[in-house]
């Protein structure tokens, strides 16, 4: 899913969501020739009626009103904030980039696609009546609730994002329908400090709809890769969604300015063929919608992460020890004035990691972390802590 309008979602020039993470991405999509394995499209912005699948009235006519006066945006609603400060055509571009998650769900009910990416989506913490963390209209909210009005009846969501998922866990706290995962930094250490192992969803029979993996400050390749197979295939092998939506949110890499993980680029990419692989052994028809996120070291790392998202959903992965096109690190430059990255690879790839199921340790803080959330969450679904 792509239109050159959505790079239009610009907070101003000091605001860390810096919209060239979006084009840069795009040119080092075509770069690697992968559009070429795939259909781009584009679908038209959401009107009203979708987006008041999630959110309120009220909220969409104050995003209306920011987005016409800017000086005039209320706090209230998360609007004219440091995280979210009001810009002219607010309202137009959030509910194009929603559009794109909305329409890709879409195809993919229709079944005009296994597989759909919206790399300018993922923006997972906007609540029903307010805008947060750099987020407006919720786009990953909308796709699952459209696909539930479709006629869904159990979707997965799996935000591996270094922030929690929590706009998301909101609209569906009271759902079974919906099934979130979320794995992100420790609530302690990072905004927005939710995402609890404790946090399973709405009692009664929501009960068990959310899981909350909070992950140590620090944590790596091996122990997020560890994390990620100890809780993930279990969940969506008890659920057998009939559609996964997932979050790729770059900003837990060593790089990133605004989260304390450790991840490299080849951990992200292993994750995301594990996502890949989870939606053909697991989803009816194989149906993925693949998001954005996060991500603010925006020409080193989040360029080639959601180009090697896109790489595998269109089954023609990019080889992490392949050198990056010198036409795209021109335009790197010519962008930017930085230098960009020369390989599609941190050095580090393949990612070992160790399976659950061979043994854990109850003294380390990662496997502590996993064990929390297998005993508050596995139980509800069934399954052995």
């Amino acid at each position: 899913m792509w239109d050159e309008a959505v790079t239009g979602y610009d907070f101003g020039a000091q605001h860390p969501m810096d919209p060239v993470r979006l084009a840069l991405t795009m040119s080092l999509v075509r770069a690697y020739g992968t559009d070429r394995a795939v259909d781009v499209v584009a679908a038209p912005p959401a009107g009203d009626s979708t987006l008041r699948l999630v959110h309120r009235a009220d909220y969409l006519a104050a995003v209306r009103a920011a987005s016409a006066d800017p000086a005039s945006a209320d706090p209230a609603y998360g609007l004219g904030t440091t995280d979210d400060p009001a810009f002219a055509e607010m309202h137009e571009v959030s509910a194009l980039i929603a559009g794109q998650s909305v329409g890709a769900a879409e195809a993919l009910w229709r079944g005009d696609t296994a597989h759909a990416v919206n790399f300018a989506g993922g923006l997972h913490h906007a609540m029903p009546g307010a805008a947060s963390g750099f987020c407006v209209y919720n786009d990953a909210a909308l796709a699952i609730a459209r696909l539930l009005e479709l006629g869904a009846e159990r979707v997965a969501y799996v935000d591996v994002d270094a922030h929690h998922g929590d706009g998301v866990q909101a609209a569906f706290w009271e759902d079974p329908r919906v099934l979130t995962i979320s794995m992100h930094e420790h609530p302690r250490t990072l905004f927005p400090h939710t995402g609890w192992p404790q946090e399973t969803g709405a009692a009664g029979p929501g009960e068990g709809s959310a899981v909350n993996l909070a992950l140590p400050a620090g944590t790596g390749d091996t122990g997020w890769v560890r994390a990620f197979h100890a809780v993930v295939p279990e969940l969506l092998a008890q659920f057998r969604p009939q559609a996964l939506v997932t979050q790729h949110g770059a900003d837990t890499h060593f790089e990133d300015p605004l989260a304390h993980l450790a991840v490299s680029l080849d951990a992200q990419r292993a994750v995301q063929e594990a996502c890949h692989d989870l939606a053909h052994t697991y989803v009816e028809g194989g149906r993925w919608l693949a998001l954005g996120g996060g991500g603010y070291a925006v020409v080193d790392v989040v360029p080639r992460s959601w180009a090697h998202l896109v790489a595998i959903a269109a089954h023609a992965p990019v080889d992490p020890a392949s050198v990056i096109p010198a036409s795209w690190r021109d335009e790197v430059y010519a962008r930017t004035r930085q230098p960009g990255p020369r390989r599609m690879t941190d050095g580090r790839w393949p990612v070992a990691w160790r399976e659950w199921t061979g043994g854990y340790d109850p003294a380390d803080r990662l496997d502590q972390a996993v064990l929390a959330t297998r005993r508050a969450a596995f139980p509800a679904r069934g399954l052995l802590a």
